[in-house]
């Protein structure tokens, strides 16, 4: 069944917009910040990020589901219709993949003018290993018609967004769909899913940013017609204007980060470093292709110098850099930027765009000598 979606013309709207100048953080951003989290940088240490640390962005509520009556169902340009309970899915051959997952507004908050939106700065990205059935073993099974072009996954939370109510749902091309690492995940890092990573299923579709991988998952639609719903063409679109129709939002940009090093100033998050040589170490990955070098600079960006590119622990997660600072009293701007085997390296400065979608813009940590 597809989503529910209607114009919600009596209910409050909260329309895309740019910040005014100079113009803070509101209370509604904080709202959105309280209730999502990012990965505390310092936990980039782990190469599979733990559940509790894994960032996490939550549309409108987590909906309480009882696994023991939940079902899925697949239905659509299909020639046999599918219900499925957990001990059904289960019955699949079980596939376990790491998989690094980016919101595709991480870096938000860094741009100028900003978004209004989920304030994120650098955080939102985890790396976990998920379990589940193969999408396409479960899509043999319901055997597609010729008509099939789209599938569309609709999740259990419901609210309004922009003035239109709706299930949170997300349509990706059968093409894609039936990549043999697209998962039905029913467990994160060997248990069952945690209540806001999607219990008791979720859609996981590696390299793609995160807004793909449908939480909560009831049912999956096959359409004869690409989906145009709402988190398809109102949502995830990177626009140069509020009203422009603007590109979706795909695979993951090539990105880097740094640990930061040292300990924290409290306030700022400015970092404290002694002088010396400085362990640094990182994450880098691309959804788009493999990481093929990962660059540092010490002075703010005039120059960079290679670190050393550890091998990934699969294809879609991230792969642990490292690199020596010899630090000398002052203070100083760190850098980090990654390159993957397409050719793309990530710009110094972030690409603008009016919802503030994928930008990989490099990371920039302010350091003080003593």
């Amino acid at each position: 069944m597809l989503a529910a979606m209607t114009t919600a013309t009596n209910l409050p709207s909260a329309p895309s917009r740019l910040a005014d100048p100079g113009e803070g953080i509101s209370a509604d951003e904080l709202a959105l910040a309280g209730r999502n989290h990012a990965l505390l940088l310092e936990a980039m240490r782990h190469d599979v990020t733990p559940a509790g640390l894994h960032y996490v962005l939550v549309h409108y509520d987590v909906p309480d589901v009882d696994a023991t009556t939940w079902t899925l169902s697949v239905d659509g340009k299909v020639a046999t219709p599918l219900s499925m309970d957990l001990e059904r899915l289960r019955a699949y051959p079980p596939v376990s993949i790491p998989v690094t997952m980016e919101c595709a507004g991480n870096g938000r908050a860094h741009l100028e003018p900003r978004p209004v939106s989920q304030p994120w700065l650098e955080g939102a990205v985890g790396t976990a290993v998920w379990t589940g059935a193969r999408l396409v073993d479960v899509l043999a099974d319901a055997r597609p018609t010729g008509r099939a072009v789209d599938v569309v996954f609709t999740g259990a939370d419901h609210g309004v967004e922009r003035g239109v109510e709706q299930d949170y749902a997300r349509g990706l091309s059968l093409a894609e769909a039936l990549r043999p690492d697209v998962l039905l995940a029913y467990e994160m890092n060997g248990q069952p899913l945690p209540p806001q990573h999607g219990f008791p299923l979720r859609l996981v579709v590696p390299g793609w940013y995160g807004m793909t991988s449908v939480k909560w998952l009831t049912s999956i639609t096959l359409t004869d017609a690409p989906y145009d719903g709402f988190q398809n063409a109102v949502a995830y679109r990177v626009k140069q204007d509020v009203d422009d129709v603007g590109e979706p939002v795909s695979r993951i940009a090539v990105r880097a980060l740094m640990i930061p090093p040292g300990f924290p100033d409290f306030g700022s998050r400015r970092r404290i470093v002694e002088a010396g040589h400085v362990a640094l170490s990182g994450r880098a990955w691309s959804g788009r292709g493999v990481v093929t070098r990962v660059e540092v600079s010490y002075d703010g960006g005039t120059t960079w110098a290679d670190a050393v590119l550890e091998p990934a622990p699969g294809r879609f997660a991230w792969a642990r850099w490292t690199a020596t600072w010899t630090a000398t009293p002052g203070d100083h701007e760190l850098s980090v930027r990654a390159t993957d085997d397409t050719g793309d390296t990530q710009p110094t400065s972030p690409a603008w765009n009016a919802q503030g979608m994928a930008n990989n813009g490099v990371q920039r940590v302010h350091a003080h000598v003593r």
